[in-house]
């Protein structure tokens, strides 16, 4: 299976239509300089329908869109249960514990380690995290999403995994960036 002239125009289109919608929504706006409130929170401009939606897009990758389909198919259903119990957790977090969050202006959670706690934990807690992000959740989400690449746009022999890594990376890291 490989990709065709029109399948490249679309998966190009696409990509630019999202990073085009990224920076359209993230644009400065005149006479206001940006702070960690505008990256974090979106300058507390957006409804709750728009931070349950990013909550939820933000948990969704390739682990779950390739990792849960592969074991659904191999288990059954019961995979899902981990989404589902995200789901109701979010809504519990967005009704009881995002307005403190909000009200006490903590944009992570280190920064609530800090005030609950002290700087040294703070400081532990976000290199930890920062670790297993990168060298754990990221490393898997960029192989599985290089693997469906390969798989959809090559032959599924693993010669596009690097360059679709690599490419993934750049996208994800500038539109990450930028605010998106």
């Amino acid at each position: 299976m490989n990709f065709t002239s029109i399948d490249y125009i679309i998966f190009i289109g696409y990509i630019l239509g999202i990073v085009a919608l990224g920076l359209y929504v993230s644009r400065d706006k005149k006479g206001h300089e940006k702070n960690s409130n505008d990256y974090f929170l979106a300058g507390n401009t957006l409804t709750w329908w728009a931070i349950g939606a990013s909550l939820i897009a933000a948990n969704i990758s390739a682990e779950q869109i390739i990792g849960m389909s592969g074991s659904g198919m191999a288990g059954g259903l019961a995979i899902a249960s981990y989404e589902w119990m995200a789901a109701l957790t979010l809504i519990i977090v967005g009704k009881f514990f995002l307005p403190i969050f909000i009200e006490k202006k903590i944009y992570t959670i280190p920064e609530y380690i800090e005030k609950r706690y002290n700087t040294t934990l703070k400081t532990i807690l976000a290199i930890f995290w920062i670790f297993l992000f990168v060298f754990v959740n990221l490393t898997t989400v960029m192989f599985l999403g290089a693997k469906a690449l390969d798989t959809i746009m090559g032959n599924g022999d693993g010669t596009l995994l690097v360059p679709a890594m690599i490419g993934l990376a750049l996208i994800a890291a500038a539109y990450s960036l930028y605010g998106g």
